[in-house]
Order: C-alpha cells, then structure tokens, then sequence
C-alpha cells in the first residue's frame, strides 16, 4: 500500500505536514537515488526513503509500556501540565495514552498509535481487567470482598462486579473491567474509605513489573500479541 511522501515523514517524527513540505521541496529526500520534490509523491512498501542520505524505516504501529508518575496528565498535549507524552521515547507524532490515569495517580500506561486495538481494549464489551494497587483511610466493611464482588449503583452508572484482594487493613488490589471517571475512589468512598495512594499495576495481560516511574519502554512482541488475543472473542 502506498502513502503520501508527506505523511510518511510526518509520521515518522520529521516535523508537521507543512515542515515536512519544506524539507522536501528544499530537496532533502531522495528515493531510488533520485531527489523527490512533491510533497504528494507515493511511497510503495518496497522503497526506501533517505533524509539527508539517513535512510528512513517506515514502522506502522509502535506501543509502549508507562509507568506515570503523578503530576503528568494523560494527554497529548497541556496548556497547563506535563503530559505523559513527553516521557516516551519517539519522534513520531501520532501516538497517544490509550485511556487515562488521573493526574495524581501512577502506574501502568499503554502508549501507541494502533486505533483498533485501542478502541477494543478501551471498549465495555471486551471486559479487559485493569488492575490497581490502592492505599486508603478508613475501615472497610467486614464483607468488603462480596460488596465490591457485586455491581455499585451511582449517579451516572452501575459499575460492573470488581475484585478486592485485600493485602493489609489499608492495603488492597482491586481489578475493574471498567475506566470510568475517578471509579476507583468513588467505589471505595462508597464503603466508607478515601482513596490516599493509587497505582495501576495490570491492564489485560501487561504487568508494570520493576520499571521505574517516569520510564518506558517498548512492547514485546509477546506482549503485543497478548493484547490482541486479549480482546478477541470476548465481546458479549
């Protein structure tokens, strides 16, 4: 499949559109050794684009693994707030956090540019399980595990049923199917306590591991494909 010389290199972290056209109408992209001018030219699969004699791999789709850390919000861009954006390591331009994390809240972050898989992975119907590591004020109920085990009736929605793995009196895992606004705090603020630390540690079958906060890395192959297998067929 073929694609516009322009969009190649914009892609590809060259600049926007417009500079991308600059560079190449000032003749600094050659394909099959001859110099390319029009920004519309047609790059087939099979050719090699060179900047400045630095040949130019055109790669479809890259994901990477976040581990945010609070006080960056999950955007692309921020009048106000570092965006988490600024911590991956990529000179393209089309990728984006996929979901969000609250400003004060760390943890796992997928970053790509792959518009299908997001949606699917974002998507009710695909019961993709994200899993958090929470610190809180306040005494849960005794049978806290079979409240949060049913659905929760709020203003604006009836969460699904979650999991509460509790590790110490103020300490406990719980995984949701769901990212609705803020529905951790408000589902533990239902039972009495306030949310004063949270962490996402699982999204689907990603693990956040030992990566340091305010770092990333790149996706696995195996991790990729886990994804995908993760939200095929589970539509309900």
């Amino acid at each position: 499949m073929a694609m516009r010389l322009d969009k190649f290199l914009s892609h590809m972290g060259y600049g926007t559109r417009n500079e991308v056209k600059t560079l190449i109408k000032n003749g600094w992209v050659t394909i099959d050794g001859q110099t390319i001018k029009k920004a519309d030219h047609q790059v087939k699969e099979d050719q090699i684009v060179y900047v400045d004699d630095t040949p130019v791999s055109y790669i479809q789709y890259e994901y990477y693994l976040l581990n945010k850390p609070a006080g960056y919000l999950s955007a692309v861009e921020d009048a106000f707030y570092p965006t988490v954006m600024e911590l991956i390591d990529s000179q393209r331009n089309d990728l984006y956090p996929v979901g969000r994390l609250d400003l004060d809240t760390e943890g796992l972050l997928l970053i790509c540019n792959d518009g299908h898989l997001s949606h699917d992975l974002l998507s009710p119907k695909r019961h993709v399980t994200k899993k958090y590591y929470v610190e809180f004020a306040g005494a849960l109920p005794e049978n806290a595990v079979e409240i949060f085990d049913q659905p929760m009736e709020f203003e604006d929605f009836t969460s699904k049923p979650a999991k509460l793995e509790i590790l110490e009196p103020q300490k406990a895992y719980l995984s949701i199917s769901e990212g609705k606004f803020h529905q951790v705090k408000r589902m533990f603020a239902k039972v009495g306590c306030e949310v004063t630390y949270l962490k996402r540690v699982g999204f689907g079958p990603l693990k956040l591991g030992d990566l340091e906060a305010g770092n990333s890395r790149p996706l696995t192959q195996e991790e990729i494909d886990m994804l995908k297998k993760a939200v095929m067929n589970k539509e309900s």
